[in-house]
């Protein structure tokens, strides 16, 4: 599996999502699939070459369609996506190969952007384009494909997705195929194949299937680690990191379920170009602790000092609602971007709250870690701001905000405030730039009415107020302060009207002329 983190960190400035933290982190180090153009493949015969395999689906046969499989894959879709056009070619030959799977193995599509299919985006929680979900037992269970977006990958992904949750083990063969020296592998050792601690291991494998290998055996002579001579019942737990194994005797299905969520998270998550450690860089994401990332210098004569020092520092807040990643700076270029960081300002760490705070301490030595972490948990550091300098002069007609001056100009200001939320590489601010002038212009005689704009990738915005998810995201705030995000027509007219309709009216006069 390919990760392009750049490629990921440009599609997050331009579908950036402020809402809870972890979605926020979610979106950020969440690694996207290099969606691979394939060339077009020759069939046997022009009815199979005239033929498409993958089935189209819309808000009136969805339902039907769906209840009547025991497992489908879904593919949502935007028919501009540029990754979901890519995925064509793939997805069908995948769709082709599996309908000869016995039994036949169902892909589908929907076109999530058609106004009528958008009440399924919104049920299935579409947050992106392509994004592909496993529906199960007619759709009552929903699980997110983790898989490959090239052919072949995604066909051995699905046959293993679509088959029994567990795996029997029945030789040293299938157990050095079976477990994986680079994932997480979870085996239950059972004396007999039935009970319900059998039935409730595999409930728990059906739930978490989707994102590690189970399996089952009689034989704990079979596997590479831990005790040998166990009968079971028994679930142990491979590992790539930490103790390498674990062994569990909790059979009800909740509990295990958690046990394995938890033990399947490092000590310290290792962000760098490794595609094996990225599975645990989401889970760390996924955590709702606050999260705490070195980024060092793999390369660098104290990085096993730092390793050592930070793992020291994770192993005593573990449990503690804080979580730690160390991250090769090679690796974090997105992530610098992202946070306004510079290389010369490593080794750092910083510390993202679920509420969106951030902690900053840069140059950082081995030595320092502990003692700069303690003052975080006890209360001692302020938060961090990425923030461009305050313009000096500001001068235009519409008027720039950056982070550092965004409370005084837009909340703190008495205006009625049109602000816009951009980047500087969106085609459609770069459009809408004009327009925002002529309006601005219009108001210029017009004390009470600012129109402004704020570059949200380089600035950070209040957490929580705004809800920036494409560019450019418009807001109006009233001279009293009330706070609306503008959806309509996006001309001078259009624009205009909308700040007269909600404008204070104590406030209120009309754009261009002065006053008696």
């Amino acid at each position: 599996m390919k990760i392009e983190t750049e490629i990921f960190f440009s599609e997050l400035r331009e579908k950036r999502v402020i809402k809870m933290a972890i979605r926020v982190w979610i979106s950020l180090f969440l690694c996207v699939f290099a969606l691979l153009g394939s060339e077009s493949y020759a069939s046997e015969n022009e009815d199979t070459q005239s033929k498409e395999f993958v089935v189209t689906l819309d808000h009136s046969n969805f339902s039907d369609f769906v209840g009547r499989h025991k497992f489908i894959v879904v593919e949502f879709y935007a028919p501009w996506c540029g990754h979901c056009k890519k995925l064509v070619p793939e997805y069908e030959k995948a769709a082709q190969i599996l309908s000869q799977n016995d039994p036949p193995v169902v892909l589908a599509k929907v076109d999530a952007n058609e106004e009528q299919n958008k009440v399924l985006a919104s049920e299935f929680d579409i947050k992106g384009f392509p994004t592909l979900k496993i529906l199960r037992y007619g759709g009552s269970v929903v699980q997110d494909y983790k898989g490959p977006r090239e052919a072949d990958g995604i066909v051995s992904y699905v046959k293993k997705q679509s088959g029994p949750a567990s795996a029997e083990i029945k030789s040293s063969k299938d157990a050095e195929d079976f477990i994986d020296v680079n994932k997480i592998i979870i085996v239950g050792v059972f004396p007999e194949f039935s009970g319900e601690k059998f039935e409730n291991f595999t409930a728990v494998a059906e739930r978490l299937r989707a994102d590690y290998d189970f399996g089952h055996t009689s034989d704990a002579k079979l596997l590479p680690r831990g005790d040998s001579s166990v009968s079971g019942p028994v679930v142990r737990l491979f590992k790539p990191f930490d103790e390498l194994f674990v062994d569990f005797q909790e059979f009800d299905v909740d509990a295990l379920a958690k046990l394995v969520e938890e033990a399947t998270i490092p000590t310290v998550t290792v962000y760098n170009k490794d595609p094996n450690n990225h599975p645990f860089v989401v889970k760390f994401f996924n955590s709702p602790n606050a999260k705490a990332m070195l980024f060092v210098n793999f390369n660098n004569d104290l990085f096993d000092s730092f390793k050592s020092k930070y793992h020291e520092v994770a192993e005593q807040y573990k449990g503690n609602d804080i979580s730690f990643l160390i991250g090769d700076v090679e690796a974090s270029q997105g992530a610098f971007q992202y946070f306004g960081l510079k290389e010369d300002q490593t080794p750092l760490i910083i510390i993202q709250t679920n509420d969106g705070e951030k902690y900053l301490k840069i140059n950082v030595e081995p030595d320092h870690i502990a003692s700069w972490v303690k003052e975080f948990k006890d209360g001692k550091v302020k938060p961090f701001k990425k923030s461009e300098p305050i313009p000096e002069v500001n001068s235009e007609p519409v008027k720039v905000v950056v982070a550092d001056n965004f409370q005084d100009m837009v909340f703190n200001s008495g205006k009625n405030v049109l602000i816009e939320f951009y980047a500087p590489w969106c085609g459609h601010c770069k459009q809408l730039a004009p327009i925002l002038d002529e309006v601005a212009v219009s108001f210029e005689s017009d004390a009470d009415v600012m129109i402004a704009k704020i570059d949200a990738t380089a600035n950070d915005i209040p957490q929580g107020t705004f809800e920036v998810q494409g560019y450019p995201t418009l807001y109006f705030k009233s001279a009293s302060g009330k706070l609306m995000q503008h959806q309509g027509g996006r001309t001078k007219e259009d624009i205009i009207d909308f700040i007269q309709k909600n404008r204070d009216k104590a406030a209120e006069q009309a754009p261009g002329k002065d006053e008696l």
